[in-house]
């Protein structure tokens, strides 16, 4: 199946290429600074961070630390990676019903939209994550070698967010009031993950969920390679991977095998 798919997606990547441009596109279309509005915002929520935890709240990741930057550096890692997931699951369930003139189309290929979805969310992930080596290099005067692993340790990322947006955007569908309770979970998952507080902080009682919370070792790794310069466990992140796969061919399929249904109720 997942060899199905990869051809599937192959001969269909011009439409997922056009349709992330057209997205990036109008995200600012008609401002005056364009697509430097996605270098501007992470960069001015950057100078924010610094002043609210480093100034007001003198907080710091690690005791040793003197360095103001260092935490909402941390925390703007976290952040990018939570919100590339986010921002995807979070238009899920209105991704067909917002293109409802594309369901009726029998030669169309619905199964892009969520792919597209993913596009879009990575283009602006990477510009933040640009950001964050810049700054790491301001932060520790130096750019780890394992950085150059950060496109290895984001696709379970991918893979992940990909298979619970195939869920979703199926869902979406036939019960329409999933995509008010997933506005509410992601408000609440971003509060439950290690983002703005590390896994060492939390009650032992508690740090099971923690550890069942997969955007915990999403978040892990990628501040592993771009600020700590330390390799993920092979073996946990080898089972990230084989989870989010397994994540991804089930949404696919679920998606397959609903979405002759999507014009009857639309």
């Amino acid at each position: 199946m997942i060899s199905k798919a990869k051809n599937y997606f192959k001969r269909n990547r011009n439409i997922v290429v056009q349709f992330v441009k057209r997205e990036t596109a109008s995200r600012y279309k008609g401002s005056y600074l364009g697509f430097l509005w996605s270098v501007l915002t992470p960069l001015l929520m950057l100078i924010v961070y610094t002043f609210v935890f480093g100034e007001i709240f003198q907080a710091k990741w690690h005791a040793e630390s003197t360095n103001k930057l260092e935490y909402a550096v941390i925390i703007f890692a976290g952040l990018t990676t939570y919100n590339l997931f986010s921002e995807v699951v979070g238009r899920s369930p209105f991704l067909i019903l917002s293109n409802t003139n594309y369901v009726k189309k029998v030669v169309f290929p619905l199964e892009v939209f969520p792919v597209i979805a993913v596009g879009s969310a990575l283009v602006n992930a990477a510009i933040n994550f640009v950001l964050i080596a810049i700054f790491t290099v301001i932060v520790n005067h130096t750019l780890h070698w394992t950085v150059i692993l950060l496109p290895i340790v984001i696709l379970p990322l991918l893979f992940f967010t990909l298979g619970v947006s195939w869920l979703l955007s199926a869902l979406g569908v036939f019960l329409r009031d999933i995509g008010q309770v997933i506005a509410i979970v992601i408000q609440a998952l971003m509060l439950l993950s290690p983002i703005l507080y590390s896994v060492d902080t939390i009650p032992l009682k508690f740090r099971w969920f923690y550890y069942l919370n997969p955007i915990t070792y999403f978040v892990g790794d990628i501040r592993n390679v771009m600020i700590w310069g330390k390799v993920p466990i092979l073996s946990i992140f080898v089972l990230e991977l084989l989870v989010s796969i397994i994540i991804c061919v089930v949404g696919l399929f679920f998606f397959r095998k609903t979405k002759h249904g999507f014009a009857d109720v639309m």
